[in-house]
């Protein structure tokens, strides 16, 4: 089981050496290398190993061993077969560490798996001179329980920020010099570096080179970042363009806002001078179709900062172990990527088997796991917000003070809020059909109990009355026609609604101020 190998995180270069090197230096004599970047990382294992006066050998299923600069040696092809290189291994009495890079698919094999199962066992007894190490490279954990005890794991991470400043410099520095001249302006180097922020070595690369032959030999740090959405949406994250409004043209949730603005503050280097803890995010629970979700996209317009959308089903895998590594992929590229925003939507239902007694196998709770020590130990500016319906079904783990910063309680808007969804969702009518002389009062009035969504819903068929209708402009009759043909979600779920109402109470903070009584006077004692 995967959970109990000794693990380890890599990340740059310099504590890339100083890990791995320490690694081999201790004798560990086989360590499993997570990444997808091969070509990254062999050439990171070649001067780790330099450091520490280690040949390597390298293999593969088709070529067979060759040494660092790619030339046969040993058994050369002949030893494609895993077997027959394992036992070169064994063999050899030459100081080495061999890179490999196809082994992961055949321990599957016992055969295979006990051969390299004896080496490690016996590689750290060896006589310095005759030293020996076995780096797998494979881009998931996916180690036998036959290792468990004998396998170092290396997350090895994305590219950190120096890295890919290097990675920017060599292709400026291989164009040539007519071109390089004018590739990047004044002020691009440093916003094309922080756009290619969560991608591979190789997709930065590919990035800057595509928006070279695309945009008439220049660095566009636009076209970098739109690559780079196209990047990450394969790996459980999806890149979401946000509300372009913005928390300003927010209707309602004062008191969530003004939370959130208070927290946009907390993120820079002077709040962390003065003390203040990088703001880790909000939980938002309430009722369905209450805004939460446009909330989300609001705060990331306003922040200016990328909107992820995390998906835990797509980091699940049939392999044991693999889900979890999956996991902390996705949450190494949010954090590569810097300061954005990472929307979990319906936490309750993504993570559901972690409180339905493992019906999934377990792999929600494993899940839920990486996510907990994720947020409990991130570093990074990553501003997680999370949104549920039936809080009933969250772990009780999640829900505890030191998760979240705060969590809020989305309840049915109320009139204000109702005229104001009203007055946003007219704003996007042309100006002709506009809402000028509509009664907003009256109409939010005849949409008590009604949801933000079931709000919103009411224009476009009262637009189609007023269309079908000589296309006059649309009236407030036309509105509240429309209003009375809903039955809202708080009458045919109210048991549900007050459910939420009653464990919210003492809870969760409001996401809204109370809505103030008007006074008549009816009420008043006059002295005469």
């Amino acid at each position: 089981m995967t959970d109990k190998i000794a693990t380890a995180t890599v990340t740059g270069g310099a504590r890339l050496s100083a890990n791995v090197g320490a690694m081999l230096r201790a004798r560990n004599a086989l360590l499993w290398i997570v990444s997808p970047e091969e070509t990254r990382i062999e050439r990171a294992c070649i001067e780790t190993c330099a450091t520490v006066k280690y040949p390597v050998r390298l293999w593969d299923c088709v070529g067979g061993v060759t040494d660092a600069a790619g030339k046969e040696i040993g058994p050369g092809r002949a030893g494609a077969d895993p077997a027959v290189t394992l036992a070169a291994i064994r063999d050899s009495r030459e100081r080495a560490v061999w890179v490999l890079r196809d082994l992961a698919p055949w321990v599957k094999d016992p055969t295979v798996c006990r051969a390299l199962r004896n080496l490690a066992r016996a590689l750290p007894s060896s006589p310095r001179d005759e030293a020996r190490a076995i780096i797998v490279l494979s881009p998931t954990a996916d180690v036998p329980p036959e290792l468990s005890d004998l396998a170092v794991i290396v997350q090895w991470e994305l590219p950190d920020r120096v890295e890919i400043a290097a990675i920017f410099d060599n292709v400026i520095a291989g164009l040539p010099s007519e071109v390089a001249a004018n590739a990047a302006p004044d002020g691009v180097r440093e916003a094309a570096i922080d756009a290619a922020i969560g991608l591979s070595a190789e997709a930065a690369a590919a990035a800057y080179a595509k928006s070279l032959v695309t945009q008439d030999r220049r660095i566009v740090p636009s076209v970098i970042a739109t690559e780079k959405k196209r990047v990450i949406s394969g790996k459980g994250l999806e890149w979401f363009d946000p509300d372009p409004r913005g928390l300003d043209t927010f209707a309602g949730y004062e008191l969530a806002t003004e939370y959130l603005r208070l927290s946009a503050n907390s993120f820079s280097q002077e709040a962390r001078d003065f003390g203040l803890a990088t703001p880790k995010g909000m939980l938002l629970v309430g009722v369905p179709g209450c805004g939460k979700s446009l909330l989300v996209k609001a705060v990331a317009a306003a922040w200016g900062v990328p909107l992820l959308r995390c998906e835990f089903g797509a980091a699940k895998s049939k392999w044991v172990g693999e889900s979890e590594a999956n996991a902390r992929g996705m949450f190494a590229v949010a954090e590569k990527i810097g300061r954005c925003v990472l929307w979990i939507d319906e936490i309750e239902k993504q993570l559901g088997g972690a409180t339905s007694g493992a019906a999934d196998g377990g792999v929600s709770l494993d899940a839920l796991g990486v996510f907990l020590t994720w947020m409990q130990e991130t570093k990074g500016a990553v501003y997680v917000i999370a949104t549920a319906n039936d809080v009933s079904k969250l772990p009780p783990e999640l829900l505890r003070k030191g998760r979240f910063d705060e969590m809020f309680f989305v309840d049915l808007p109320t009139v204000t809020e109702r005229r104001e969804i009203l007055r946003v969702t007219l704003a996007t009518l042309p100006v002709a059909r506009g809402a000028a002389d509509l009664d907003l009062v009256k109409i939010a009035a005849a949409c008590v109990d009604f949801t933000g969504s079931e709000v919103a819903s009411i224009v476009q068929p009262a637009l189609g009355v007023a269309f079908s209708d000589g296309r006059r402009a649309l009236a407030t009759a036309d509105l509240i026609t429309a209003a009375t043909a809903i039955v809202p979600l708080a009458k045919t779920s109210a048991e549900s609604i007050k459910a939420k109402r009653d464990w919210a109470a003492g809870r969760a903070r409001p996401s809204s101020r109370p809505e103030a009584t008007a006074a008549t006077g009816a009420d008043r004692n006059l002295d005469l």
